[in-house]
């Protein structure tokens, strides 16, 4: 069992904790120990936090031997992305311009961790605020993949992919402005969920709090959506948490698609994606119809490109935050990103709210759509794989820093649940996503879908993104 451990489902794990065949001061420990020895190659940590996780882990274990009632994610060893707060841990967001502050106090989402018994072992790594969907930033480097070390595990939850890629932690928490759960899934295999804005509370405020997710990142479905029942749930810190009650999505995971409405959109109208990628994630959507669901294909989801919606949003966001640092201490910043928040702060007044109405169009559009479908699939990225080191792909230069995902972003303008699970290898070896959207609240036909494709892989999908290690 010792050899399986790094790779178990947390599921399983939570199973051998509240029988005693494994401990969670054991867990913590095989975690930190791969964290550190990792550190020189994946980089996926910008701080570690052993005196704290072996506290919590000696706790945990008194509670499993006490007989205590054990929470959803008891022992679990788990990381938390440097865009979310864990009280008294380094919180730079991935900047220079933020190093050496100090998080106050726990975000929500840190504090049901602790709650549902999770082991935080660190902080992992971020692009600049979230601002690139790839794996590094001037404050803590470059965070490399752990199938292929020449490559990116995407962002810009970097860190947080790597460390379940890797077998570090089992689950890790991670946020998505703009598809930066989603992409990294993507890139390494893993699933990547963001439930509806709103079902897990954002706080202390985003740079982008009309966009930001909080969400999960495991090698299973059921793993994702273990953790994400843990923390979502109305919060009034954040103005736009969901009151309502939270989806079964363990359930959710095990249900069948019998009767599910699902629309295949190879491009959503406008995307480029790779001819390999865009075949293996069509034969992937089209194969749920072996499970009884409804599969059609759609071309023309969205009218246009919503890239530039997202772009002055997001970006405008991020540069009224930075703004002091913009003027003072540019060179602080990673030069892609204050590129960018340049031309999103000389945007004017009237042009910056013709594209919020734009933004409630477009969720009205999303609302009529799904009066069809019960859920959306897609490609999650147009390609399989990047070079680390690189913003943009060598096919897609014509793109911007974020608009060359095409997939993601748009469901970030609307709030919709979203997930990436992998669809399949392509010939270079590395996995492709497929992504799932949800109408809006409608996190439990998503993980149903995302479970049946998770299914319907033709080898073990728990190990098969291990192959290469």
């Amino acid at each position: 069992m010792t050899n399986d451990l790094d790779f178990m489902t947390a599921l399983e794990l939570r199973r051998l904790i509240a029988t005693r065949a494994v401990s969670p001061v054991e867990l913590t420990e095989r975690a930190l120990t791969r964290a550190e020895a990792s550190q020189g190659t994946l980089n996926a940590f910008c701080h570690l936090m052993p005196e704290e996780a072996r506290a919590a882990a000696k706790r945990a274990e008194e509670a499993v031997m006490g007989g205590a009632p054990l929470g959803l994610l008891h022992g679990l060893p788990v990381s938390v992305k440097d865009l979310i707060a864990v009280a008294n841990a380094p919180y730079a967001s991935g900047s220079r311009a933020m190093a050496g502050n100090i998080a106050a106090a726990d975000a929500p989402s840190v504090e049901r961790l602790r709650a549902a018994g999770a082991i935080i072992v660190g902080k992992t790594t971020t692009s600049e605020f979230g601002a690139k969907p790839v794996g590094d930033s001037p404050l803590t480097g470059i965070t490399r993949h752990p199938w292929d070390l020449t490559k990116t595990p995407g962002g810009s939850s970097a860190g947080a992919a790597a460390s379940v890629a890797a077998g570090i932690t089992p689950i890790a928490l991670g946020t998505d402005g703009g598809g930066s759960l989603r992409i990294p899934a993507a890139l390494t295999g893993l699933v990547g969920l963001k439930a509806q804005f709103g079902r897990v509370p954002v706080w202390p405020t985003s740079a982008t709090p009309t966009l930001a997710h909080v969400g999960s990142l495991a090698r299973n479905v059921a793993d994702a959506a273990l953790l994400t029942s843990a923390v979502a749930g109305h919060d009034p810190r954040d103005p736009f948490a969901v009151a309502g009650p939270v989806p079964d999505l363990l359930g959710a995971a095990k249900a069948s698609v019998a009767g599910l409405r699902v629309a295949w959109s190879a491009t959503l109208g406008y995307a480029r994606p790779n001819p390999e990628v865009a075949a293996i994630a069509g034969a992937t959507a089209m194969a749920l119809a072996d499970q009884g669901a409804v599969v059609d294909e759609v071309e023309a989801v969205f009218e246009s490109d919503p890239a530039d919606l997202w772009t002055a949003e997001f970006y405008a966001g991020i540069g009224t935050r930075l703004r002091g640092v913009l003027e003072s201490r540019r060179d602080l910043l990673d030069p892609a990103v204050a590129d960018v928040l340049d031309a999103a702060l000389a945007q004017e007044m009237r042009s910056y709210y013709e594209t919020v109405f734009a933004r409630y169009a477009l969720r009205d559009r999303m609302v009529s759509f799904f009066t069809n479908y019960d859920v959306l699939l897609s490609p999650t990225l147009p390609i399989s794989s990047l070079k680390a080191g690189r913003n943009i792909p060598d096919e897609l230069e014509d793109r911007s820093l974020v608009s060359w995902a095409f997939y993601t972003y748009p469901f970030n303008l609307t709030g919709q649940p979203a997930a990436s699970v992998c669809a399949g290898i392509a010939s270079d070896g590395m996995p492709v996503g497929i992504q799932i959207v949800g109408p809006s609240l409608g996190e439990f036909d998503l993980v149903r879908a995302a479970a049946a494709i998770e299914r319907a892989q033709p080898q073990d999908y728990n190990l098969r993104p291990f192959a290469r290690q």
